[in-house]
């Protein structure tokens, strides 16, 4: 069979994505943090865009009596110069604090003139220390020799951010080059330091490293840390009285001893800093209508340079080259501009349409919270769902009943026994409820929290109270119960 080459048209429909759509979609999906971050970027790259500053001229009232005053102040001073009797408080009235402060920034005190300018409170913190720089301080001021200093630095080097030992004495050996006499030396030593437990291998070592720093030599409180964890996390006290053949009162105080010492030393010491919200979107309350306010704080005006809106102006007496490079940058400024304006107006017709399904929760609070999916939105307000699903991501509202990110306000429905659907969250914090007000010394099951919730109108199973719970970070009740 021969082969042959053959053209033939055909014409098909395909979905392209030009940059200009990409990078408005990006922006969509962008927190208020990345979306300064990536407008500075583009001030730097593009020159077109510049950043509109508004400044607004004083009064003329104001200037003329700023000028009588400082004429004022100018024949005063002439005054005292001719009396030439001037006393040291008159000297220092006529300091200018401004102009002082200015030229002594040794001094390390500044005067912010505006405060846009001030930096904020927690940009003054000091860095806090971490646990490996605070067990060097102290291994520095330790009388260690160099052996034992070395194998303690492997000690450190290898604590997790709880402060325990994740590497077992072998390997430190091998990592260290000392011998294995020296090693556990130096780890009694740093045992020894402070916070008391770290350093410790298991939750049973340091529970003892604890007692021992305290110097609690209590046989029964020893003997519940070093044997019956495993029943103390089970909260089973009387099996350890009856076994330890004593009473429960005994157990029960030693068990609270126990309680509060701490399971992880290097607590203190880590953790991430804390993360302060900036809320994207304000919804204040007026009269009966809830009023959407876009915070738009810190964010830069956006507009062309007049510079090269003149070049582009004088079209023939400016060079080819240079006028299509100033015509590329121009088409991507303006579409910048145009796809912030565009990213503004979609957060507020989610906002809105949120509003609008979500009336109940802004008015009464969390138990009014209605089941809601990106579905409803998005036909509410005409637009695809991966277009209100970019619009809710890293976005935070500011309501009358708290902050919340705008993906809280979307749940799944639990069916009701009559009636209509509740949301999850709503089931959520019935359940904290629930534990909240429940007997410590006998906490409820997740089966008996599900019929309670069914007596309650809402149909709900066992395992789905688990969930939630664990969802929430409570414990089992068998871990919740207190004796005593």
């Amino acid at each position: 069979m021969a082969l042959e080459l053959k053209q033939q048209l055909k014409l098909t429909q395909q979905l392209v994505m030009t940059p200009q759509l990409q990078q408005a979609i990006k922006l969509l999906q962008l927190s208020r943090l990345e979306l300064e971050t990536t407008i500075q970027q583009e001030l730097q790259e593009n020159p077109v865009l510049e950043v509109l500053e508004v400044e607004e001229e004083l009064p003329k009232e104001v200037s003329r009596e700023e000028e009588k005053q400082e004429t004022s102040a100018a024949e005063s001073s002439a005054d005292r110069e001719s009396a030439g009797t001037a006393s040291d408080a008159d000297k220092i009235a006529d300091l200018d604090w401004q102009n002082y402060m200015d030229a002594y920034p040794q001094t390390g005190m500044s005067v912010a003139r505006d405060d846009d300018d001030r930096r904020s409170f927690e940009a003054t913190y000091t860095r806090r220390e971490t646990l490996a720089q605070h067990l060097e301080w102290q291994i520095q001021l330790s009388d260690l020799d160099e052996e034992e200093r070395c194998a303690a630095g492997w000690i450190v080097g290898n604590l997790d951010d709880d402060g325990y030992l994740k590497a077992g004495l072998d390997e430190l050996v091998r990592q260290s080059g000392v011998e294995r006499a020296i090693v556990e030396r130096a780890l009694r030593k740093v045992q020894g330091m402070d916070p008391s437990g770290v350093a410790a291998r298991d939750l049973r070592e340091c529970l003892l490293l604890q007692l021992e720093a305290l110097e609690l030599r209590d046989p029964l409180v020893v003997r519940l840390a070093d044997e019956y964890l495993d029943l103390l996390q089970k909260r089973d006290l009387r099996r350890i009285a009856r076994e330890c053949g004593v009473g429960l009162d005994e157990v029960v105080a030693a068990s609270q001893v126990i309680a509060r010492l701490e399971p992880r030393p290097g607590r203190a010491f880590g953790g991430d800093d804390p993360i302060y919200i900036v809320p994207d979107i304000y919804i204040h309350k007026l009269g009966d209508d809830f009023h959407i306010v876009l915070n738009e704080d810190g964010l830069p005006k956006l507009r062309i340079n007049n510079v090269y809106r003149d070049v582009l102006a004088r079209d023939r007496e400016v060079a080819r080259d240079t006028r299509e490079y100033v015509r590329d940058k121009v088409r991507a400024a303006v579409w910048l501009i145009k796809s912030i304006h565009q990213r503004q107006r979609t957060i507020y017709k989610v906002m809105e349409s949120i509003i609008r399904y979500q009336r109940e929760f802004f008015e009464k609070g969390i138990a009014y919270l209605r089941p809601l999916n990106l579905r409803d939105v998005a036909d509410d307000i005409g637009m695809h769902e991966s277009t209100v699903s970019r619009v809710t991501t890293n976005k935070y509202a500011h309501t009358p009943q708290g902050i919340f990110e705008l993906k809280y306000f979307f749940n799944s429905s639990i069916s009701r026994v009559n009636g209509e659907a509740i949301a999850s969250e709503t089931v959520k914090e019935k359940i904290r409820k629930i534990i909240a007000n429940e007997d410590s010394r006998r906490p409820l099951s997740d089966q008996r929290i599900a019929e309670m919730l069914k007596s309650a109108n809402i149909d709900i199973a066992r395992r789905t109270v688990t969930k939630y719970r664990e969802a929430m970070n409570i414990l089992s009740s068998t871990r919740r119960r207190q004796v005593g």
